[in-house]
């Protein structure tokens, strides 16, 4: 059986290891790809901390994932065609076992599948998935940049869209890292007047070239006050994974505003009913629904618009290495992996 170069985790906070196993054969209704790019992101660490309940080993990661149609299942060739590029994000499709999936109402599908956990990912030459789970990728967007759009962007820019901000809103983003330096970008193209939150003087030069009107150094001014100053916040996207800097926005909001809490954190936040009562603010959480075609609706915005995400690339036999850096917030915003095949 050909072989193919991937990267897994053996079992719980095990190394990666690069491994060459056999390419997989799509059945039924799955689709194989050849991988050109990947991205490295937060949610992978469910993988390798082992977080995730039931996830069996070994699993290889990867779920911002950029590739070309290379074989179909018998039951997959209705959408698709060999040699299309396609995307597969962090929804891997329903289960097909559920009693929503049984009656056909797959999008209430009761146990949905997650790529790189629920089925092997990105980390890899080549993966299959259900036919469910992909989106076209448009040719005017390069592979490596289309893949952080699959989840950073999708949660960003999904965020923002359904959270009633309208043009010409003040919409704050708090962080200016993997997701920020994206909310910054969709913000500003929304029309929304756009203030970048964020410690210390060395991003704010970066905040305006992506499209911030304001810039709030949160070490020397308090933030809440200064989005007050401004009218108050209709939306706060809070991208940092850091309770206190949160607890520190709240006050910003305007009536009727809304924080949407969008880092993957543990760290609790500090709120008191009042600051949420007076003006009728919210709280809302959103790391991207699986509902409708939300991958393929933040590509297309992302053509249409110029948002791209700034992206280091690593080959795939650094994935380590890419994984290392984006956990410690030193990669230059998103890390992408590679596998060295021409058009990626």
């Amino acid at each position: 059986m050909p072989l193919m170069k991937a990267v897994q985790v053996g079992s719980p906070r095990a190394d990666f290891d690069l491994v060459h196993k056999e390419i997989p054969e799509p059945k039924g209704n799955e689709i194989r790809i050849r991988v050109e790019a990947c991205g490295v992101c937060h949610g992978d660490a469910l993988v390798k901390e082992g977080n995730f309940p039931g996830l069996q080993y070994p699993r290889v990661p990867g779920h911002e994932v950029v590739g070309i149609v290379d074989k179909l299942g018998a039951n997959a060739a209705v959408d698709f065609q060999v040699g299309q590029r396609v995307g597969v994000g962090w929804y891997g499709g329903p289960c097909l076992k559920c009693s929503a999936c049984k009656r056909g109402d797959l999008g209430r599908c009761e146990n949905i599948l997650a790529t790189g956990i629920s089925f092997d990912g990105g980390y890899a030459e080549y993966m299959v998935a259900p036919m469910q789970a992909f989106v076209r990728v448009p040719d005017e967007i390069s592979p490596r940049e289309a893949a952080p759009l699959l989840c950073a962007g999708r949660t960003t820019y999904d965020a923002l869209r359904n959270s009633g901000a309208r043009g010409g809103d003040l919409v704050a983003v708090l962080g200016m890292g993997g997701l920020g330096h994206l909310a910054l970008q969709f913000a500003r193209k929304f029309g929304c007047k756009t203030v970048a939150l964020s410690r210390g003087k060395d991003k704010e030069k970066l905040a305006y070239q992506l499209g911030a009107h304001v810039y709030i150094d949160t070490e020397t001014a308090n933030p809440g006050d200064e989005l007050r100053k401004l009218g108050g916040a209709r939306v706060i996207l809070a991208t940092a994974p850091n309770g206190k800097a949160i607890s520190d926005v709240i006050g910003g909001l305007g009536n009727e505003g809304q924080l949407c809490l969008l880092a993957m954190q543990s760290e609790p936040i500090q709120v008191s009913p009042f600051q949420l009562a007076r003006g009728g603010r919210s709280i809302h959480g959103s790391m991207g629904r699986s509902i409708g075609n939300t991958m393929g609706d933040t590509l297309n915005f992302s053509v249409l618009s110029g948002v791209r995400p700034m992206i280091e690339v690593f080959p795939l036999e650094q994935a380590s290495l890419a994984y290392e850096k984006m956990m410690s917030a030193r990669v230059h915003f998103r890390a992408v992996l590679v596998t060295g095949t021409p058009s990626a």
